[in-house]
């Protein structure tokens, strides 16, 4: 054999060698990129749970918190009124020494409760509304049209523009001849 020929077949093997490995590395390249994208989706997947998690979280954690509010307001609201109660029966009793001191304290509280977003409900003069309004009884009368809300026995209030407590109230209705 001439060294010509040697180095063909020598040649020749190491290109062999070089397109099994060169092969090889593809395949191997291939496998590694599959394993890549199947990673990459778990953790498109991982991170789009967590984001959903926490907006779930996020969601619970607002519900229990306006529960909360909602429940100190209550509380507040009953200490309100009754401070109402307490300075109409001053004035009743004409003492401005604690008219004014009631006074001063009624103010602050229903300040406070105004700030969270509690509102009054409109009643009397309005048309009677079961979304807002409670009707405990009708009322014959010529002065309101029918429909009308003519008496608030409790006020009712909403809390950032939802229904809070309803105002129970006395509907008008026509007279019954």
């Amino acid at each position: 054999m001439s060294p010509k020929h040697d180095n063909k077949e020598v040649n020749g093997g190491i290109e062999a060698k070089c397109k099994k490995r060169v092969a090889k590395l593809e395949a191997s390249l291939k496998e590694k990129t599959k394993l890549e994208e199947t990673y990459l989706n778990q953790l498109k997947y991982a991170r789009a749970d967590v984001e959903n998690l926490q907006k779930h979280i996020c969601a619970r954690v607002d519900e229990e918190v306006a529960r909360e509010k909602a429940k100190l307001i209550m509380q507040i609201l009953t200490i309100a009124e009754e401070v109402d109660l307490a300075l109409d029966k001053a004035k009743k009793a004409k003492k401005s020494s604690l008219l004014e001191g009631i006074e001063m304290v009624r103010k602050k509280l229903w300040k406070v409760i105004s700030c969270e977003g509690l509102s009054p409900i409109e009643a009397i003069g309005m048309p009677f509304d079961p979304n807002i309004h409670e009707a405990v009884q009708e009322v014959e009368t010529c002065d309101y049209p029918e429909g009308m809300v003519v008496q608030e026995i409790k006020r009712g209030y909403l809390l950032n523009g939802k229904v809070f407590r309803p105002s129970l109230v006395k509907v008008a209705c026509s007279s019954r001849l």
